[in-house]
């Protein structure tokens, strides 16, 4: 039988992520296509007869106590109704580097324009740094009394920001002077109430993704080429209610497409979507995807609307073999696999959301990565499935700043329910756990450094943990860890480890856990933090800039003579 879920007091079955919006009539209709880069029009044909075997089941949505909204679910995975064809090809997403001046967006604009056979939904994140710098506000605002909220100096930082961009692109500030303004009463209120809830927290930094989609349509329609805003939270991103860090709901994907696509067919405009934000289906108040939710944003999109590609638009050139900073001979990774770059996401890569490729991946929609800074550099493309037979190791991935602990049951072996009890401490004390390796009677983990998003783990939650764990076992806490993920092709596991643990023993570096998941694309390895960088460095050199072959490398180990390999220095 389906699940039912309640959605803003309406109860209605579950089917599953395909839906598509109803069509009463879908005859052979005509609306003009927009060309972005010279606005001229030309006919082109929204939907086909829709066949008479595409069944339906229907989905009710009602976020505001009125009226319910009806949308339905077509047998197939895709959104659209077999015959029906989308108004839009691509979703490009841009982050906040890409947008962070007057200059950088002039840029993006003639990027998009460059591409006049597209019809792109565009995503953006906030201008620069303006997540942090409202973060900060806020939490100054807390102490700084009501008097003195005009002077807070991230605020400041903010408002000129944003009106000098507006300047520089002779746009008028009424586009976003309403925002600026709501925006310190806001944190009048803060200091008021002298705290900042997760709730308030979520609508204070909405205020970035919503101006800088502003000024970028305004800017857009300015040089002619016709663009429309939308909130993302008005135009049916649903989410649940754990502020700071929300899940997107399937109800999403139904009401996304119907908006965007009956908007295009009244009006055919660029629209230019919020990134990261969304509306809780309970309360209905403002949420966020989290750090870095603009690229869920994107792939969501691209989900509902059935596009045949979504673009990340970033600083480098696509994902890179390692963290530049960490050592600048890093290399763009030209193919990956949606398991691949959810694994790179998670364990710290920063160019993609950990949670993006799960949309991707149910729509089997390709993702490609590209430079906003350099669009000719090929970028790498993300797709279900590539060819492995020549891929050793894709990328080394680096989460420093990491907590270990050690628990050894005091009971006796054949002990039942320890793991459940152990895990269920952590679900209590809502704390991510990263990496895991279990025996009999004991079980070594490292936890997530940042709790929530805003802020890293506190002394006080862990010195809690482990005075909770001590009532059920033995623990022993290390701080100071770095996880190392060699993400790759585990099917030739053994290889990467007998050529990872050679060259970690070279450099003197004692591995104090290792894990491997059931899904063979990435092994994790425990060191310490001031050892991590050092590894980091010796075993890119290894698999990605030695002179010997794989296979010479399997010849010479099964021979008993291991090569030498260089050290990264």
């Amino acid at each position: 039988m389906a699940a039912a879920f309640h959605l803003c007091g309406v109860k209605t079955p579950y089917y599953g992520p395909a839906f598509s919006k109803r069509s009463s009539h879908c005859g052979p209709l005509r609306s003009p296509r927009l060309n972005f880069a010279l606005s001229m029009n030309s006919e082109f044909g929204l939907c086909t007869t829709v066949k008479e075997s595409c069944k339906r089941r229907v989905l009710r949505v009602n976020c505001e106590g009125g009226g319910v909204d009806v949308l339905e679910r077509d047998e197939t995975e895709n959104q659209i109704c077999d015959g029906v064809t989308s108004q839009f090809t691509c979703v490009m997403k841009f982050g906040g580097s890409s947008v962070a001046s007057a200059e950088r967006m002039r840029e993006v604009a003639d990027l998009i324009l460059s591409f006049p056979d597209e019809r792109p939904v565009i995503v953006l994140s906030a201008m620069g740094k303006t997540t942090n710098k409202l973060l900060l506000a806020g939490e100054n605002a807390v102490s700084c009394g009501v008097t003195n909220v005009s002077n807070i100096e991230e605020l400041s930082f903010v408002r000129e920001l944003h009106l000098r961009t507006v300047d520089d692109l002779g746009i008028d500030r009424s586009v976003v002077s309403a925002h600026l303004e709501e925006l310190e009463q806001l944190l009048k209120g803060i200091a008021m109430m002298k705290e900042l809830t997760l709730r308030t927290k979520d609508y204070l930094v909405s205020f970035g993704e919503c101006m800088s989609t502003r000024i970028f349509a305004a800017y857009l329609n300015k040089i002619g080429a016709k663009a429309r805003q939308y909130d993302a939270f008005d135009i049916g991103f649903i989410t649940t209610d754990d502020f700071t860090n929300a899940e997107i709901l399937e109800a999403t994907y139904p009401a996304v497409a119907k908006r965007l696509q009956s908007d295009w067919i009244s009006e055919p405009a660029i629209p230019v979507v919020t990134g990261f934000l969304g509306k809780s289906w309970r309360s209905c108040a403002v949420t966020t995807l989290g750090r870095g939710g603009s690229d869920l944003t994107a792939t969501t999109i691209g989900k509902a609307l059935g596009l045949r590609e979504i673009q990340v638009w970033k600083d480098v050139d696509g994902v890179l073999s390692c963290d530049p900073n960490i050592y600048p001979r890093a290399e763009p990774v030209p193919y990956l696999t949606f398991e691949e770059a959810s694994e790179l996401a998670y364990f710290g890569a920063q160019v993609l959301h950990p949670q993006s490729m799960r949309p991707a991946r149910e729509g089997d929609i390709p993702v490609r990565v590209k430079n906003s800074y350099n669009p000719n550099a090929p970028g790498t493309l993300i797709t279900k499935a590539r060819d492995m037979s020549k891929a050793l190791l894709t990328s080394i991935v680096l989460k420093q700043n990491v907590t270990m602990l050690d628990i050894v049951s005091t009971r006796m072996l054949g002990q039942y329910g320890f793991l459940a009890k152990v895990f269920s401490i952590f679900e209590e004390l809502g704390i991510s756990v990263d990496v895991v390796a279990t025996s009999e009677v004991s079980i070594s983990l490292t936890l997530d450094p940042s709790k929530l998003w805003s802020r890293e783990l506190i002394q006080q939650e862990l010195d809690h943990v482990v005075e909770e764990l001590e009532k059920i076992a033995v623990v022993n806490l290390l701080q100071h860890r770095s996880i190392i993920s060699l993400i790759g092709n585990f099917q030739r596991s053994s290889l990467i480890l007998e050529k990872a643990f050679h060259v970690l023993h070279t450099n003197g570096v004692n591995v104090q856990m290792i894990s491997q998941g059931a899904s063979k694309v990435n092994i994790s390895l425990i060191v310490n933090d001031d050892e991590s960088e050092q590894c980091v460095r010796a075993l890119h050199s290894a698999f990605f800039e030695s002179d010997l072959s794989e296979l010479e490398w399997e010849c010479r180990s099964e021979n008993g003579s291991v090569p030498k390999l260089l050290n990264g220095q």
